[in-house]
């Protein structure tokens, strides 16, 4: 078995990209501190084709250069919107018609692997600050809260393997663009 050269890899191009048909799944960071998880959730974004970025509260904005070590790039391909107040952007995509749902550990979630996207619905995912999770009443204007399955002794995942694992689930099981 060979690897495969980046040539071989047919990626778009950043214009090719901006004009292709997206997955419709905004996501959304409340609060993430790290900007490092920023840059990944723009690879992450762009690897999935999602439409678009909110970045929450005090959540970076690129361009910075330790965005930029995660994002390769992303930041030129996905596009993103900021808002002071997370609860401002979940009214905005509650009144475009997303279905908002938190990612997080709460009272009558949803299991991931039981959450199957409808294809014909456009979603937006919540992810909270790493230390408080997605804010309190930031998950009770969701629409529902969904919740990683975890099996081992600790309490959570970084933001960053949350975001590839929801958006990997919900590609496959939604029947999205892939």
């Amino acid at each position: 078995m060979r690897k495969l050269a980046n040539e071989e890899l047919n990626r778009l191009e950043v214009d090719e990209f901006k004009k292709v048909k997206k997955n419709p799944i905004v996501l959304v960071l409340d609060n993430v501190r790290s900007m490092n998880n920023v840059g990944s959730a723009f690879r992450t974004g762009d690897a999935f084709l999602i439409e678009k970025i909110y970045l929450c509260g005090i959540t970076a904005q690129p361009p910075h250069r330790e965005i930029n070590k995660t994002a390769l790039g992303a930041t030129d391909t996905v596009e993103w919107e900021h808002f002071e107040n997370t609860l401002d952007a979940v009214e905005q995509l509650k009144k475009e018609g997303y279905q908002v749902l938190s990612v997080e550990q709460a009272e009558n979630s949803l299991s991931l692997e039981k959450f199957t996207p409808n294809p014909d619905e456009k979603y937006a995912f919540i992810f909270g600050n790493e230390v408080y999770g997605v804010e309190q009443e930031v998950v009770d204007n969701s629409h529902h809260c969904l919740e990683i399955p975890q099996f081992g002794t600790k309490h959570s995942l970084n933001i960053s393997v949350s975001i590839g694992v929801v958006l990997w689930h919900s590609v496959l099981k939604g029947g999205m663009v892939r």
